[in-house]
């Protein structure tokens, strides 16, 4: 069986972290330069606006699925996130991950396309910089 870690992300950790975010979209390059410098800031400067965890995973012979990992990794988010104060924590999930999907109803989740309809949409680069004006 393989071995989990789990612990708060450092900003040396950006680099790996930035690795596991698919960019699918022209200019790809661009906007992961410009998400990396965005993982720093956000997330590791003075008034945070996320925190991130990583799971270290030693593997043991065989295949990882199945092992409980995943489970481990949302138990130590609901954790952190009480820690922090607050009383929920969103996911996003793509639509092809439905392992994901699956595994985070069993634990209780909501999909809330499901539930509600709701749809993520998100502004980026030149889309922000129109809407503020600059």
């Amino acid at each position: 069986m393989a071995s989990v870690r789990i612990r708060e992300a450092k900003e040396g950790d950006c680099g790996d972290i930035l690795r596991l975010i698919r960019v699918k979209t022209a200019g790809a390059s661009r906007i992961r330069k410009t998400l990396g410098s965005a993982l720093r800031a956000d997330g590791f400067g003075d008034n945070p606006f996320y925190h991130c965890l990583v799971a270290e995973i030693l593997p043991a012979p065989g295949k990882l699925l199945g092992q409980g990992i995943g489970s481990k990794i949302i138990k130590k988010v609901a954790e952190v996130a009480l820690d922090k104060g607050c009383s929920q924590f969103r996911l996003a999930v793509l639509d092809w991950n439905q392992r994901a999907m699956d595994l985070y109803k069993a634990l209780g989740a909501q999909d809330l396309t499901e539930a509600e309809g709701w749809h993520f949409f998100c502004f980026q680069g030149e889309a922000t910089r129109k809407l503020a004006g600059k």
